[in-house]
């Protein structure tokens, strides 16, 4: 083997599995090589990473990217554009598209559309229905799945599942983790009179802690009764947190930096771009979550990067629809949060890469550790920015963060060796490539 590297990115502080430490890491033919003390006259290119961090690649295991369909909000191009300028190297893309991910046709197109066309890597979530309930087995294990994801309670899209029969008819047939919108719909259905006109502060009080939590509730006696995996997404109420510390063994969970960051005090200042499914509540939730990231409940962090544009959420409430942007300032709204003293860049770095390794089965991603894919994030911890929607890469063009100074910011993202972003400049074509996994490796 050649003792020679492409690239070296020298005199980083490397935050992994075993601690934070001064290291060089060599990278060859798009995955790490060495660790350690390197020669930089070794390497083709040295990148000088003084008083910088390397984390793992930072992995949003939750977007919606919006294509096909509704491209006037968002492409796979853009979405994974606002990706790497916020230090995100891969992401996990949802099925509400037009149409629905929920065939292997559908998935093959969303893969060919994204190949070389997004600047980090992906994935797709395929949505659970009824009617690819048979497929399900075949469809978590073509290339380019991340799984199966299903909508319990109805949010963006056609793919809703309220039954507990149709539930476990999805879960009876998965053998990968599958993804859950907890949501209980009964519920929702009976308290829609809760909705207020032109109010989105009653979008809690409709859409409130109970019905998350029967949802969730639910989810983990048919997850028990028919032997799956699941992993309950957005987690907004601290009732879920308390709860799903007693079910670690059939339940992962995703917390998002809105309501770690959030609380509905903001429905003053925000109106409909707070508005979210479920929703941002009160602070006593968002301390929840918060107890879930300190007590290792919590397993990854997401996005769920929904965007609209900003026509559409000024409708008036509640005609105005959920979500917000989110993939770019993943990075630095959690970086403020390490430098506030609310979780170390070890746990971050375990939320963002080791956390969706381990859940999903990601292959070679997740670690820095020699043979895996070179996938780095690199920030300054001490650098002081101001968030603002002309930064916002996305088609939507905002962010409820608009105006929010933070200190921490990513200055590089590197996808399998390539350096895709630096301080800000897109700095290589797009190379997205599909992530792969374990359970659905393809045979030799």
């Amino acid at each position: 083997m050649s003792d020679t590297y492409e690239f070296l990115f020298r005199n980083g502080t490397v935050v992994n599995q075993d601690g934070i430490g001064t290291h060089d890491i060599a990278v060859r033919d798009g995955r790490i090589a060495a660790i350690g003390d390197v020669d930089p006259r070794r390497a083709g290119k040295v990148i000088d990473c003084t008083g910088l961090h390397i984390l793992p690649g930072v992995v949003d295991t939750q977007v919606h990217f919006r294509e096909p369909g509704a491209e006037q909000k968002e492409d796979l191009e853009t979405g994974s554009r606002g990706a790497v300028l916020g230090g995100v190297t891969g992401v996990f893309e949802m099925p509400n598209t037009n149409p629905t991910t929920t065939t292997a046709e559908a998935l093959a197109d969303k893969v060919s559309r994204a190949h070389h066309r997004m600047h980090c890597d992906f994935a797709f979530w395929v949505g659970g229905t009824r009617e690819n309930v048979d497929a399900i087995p075949d469809l978590e294990r073509l290339p380019g799945a991340a799984g199966i994801k299903v909508f319990i309670g109805s949010s963006t899209g056609n793919l809703l599942v309220a039954d507990d029969e149709g539930i476990a008819a999805i879960l009876s047939k998965t053998r990968r983790r599958a993804a859950f919108h907890s949501e209980d719909e009964m519920r929702l259905e009976s308290r829609k009179s809760l909705r207020v006109e032109g109010d989105p502060s009653s979008h809690p009080v409709w859409r409130d802690e109970i019905a998350a939590m029967q949802a969730t509730e639910r989810l983990v006696a048919i997850a028990r009764r028919t032997g799956a995996r699941i992993h309950v997404l957005h987690i907004s109420t601290a009732e879920e947190i308390d709860f799903l510390a007693q079910h670690k063994d059939v339940a992962t969970a995703e917390a998002t930096p809105h309501h770690l960051t959030l609380s509905s005090d903001d429905y003053a200042r925000l109106g409909t771009l707070l508005q979210m499914n479920p929703p941002i509540r009160d602070a006593r939730h968002r301390t929840g979550v918060w107890k879930g990231v300190a007590q290792g409940i919590i397993d990854v962090l997401g996005s769920d990067h929904a965007p609209h544009t900003l026509e559409e959420k000024a409708k008036p409430y509640p005609a105005s629809p959920s979500g917000m942007t989110g993939v770019q300032t993943l990075v630095p709204i959690m970086l403020d949060h390490v430098n506030a003293g609310r979780l170390t860049l070890e746990r971050l770095a375990d939320l963002t890469s080791a956390g969706p390794a381990r859940i999903f089965g990601m292959a070679r991603k997740g670690r820095i550790a020699v043979g895996y894919d070179a996938d780095l994030t690199i920030v300054d911890m001490k650098r002081r920015e101001t968030i603002t929607n002309k930064w916002i890469a996305s088609r939507a063009g905002w962010t409820p963060y608009d105006g929010k100074r933070v200190i921490g910011w990513p200055v590089g993202t590197v996808v399998r060796g390539r350096r895709v972003m630096w301080e800000g400049e897109i700095t290589e074509p797009s190379t997205g490539e599909p992530i792969r996994f374990l359970e659905a490796l393809p045979p030799a």
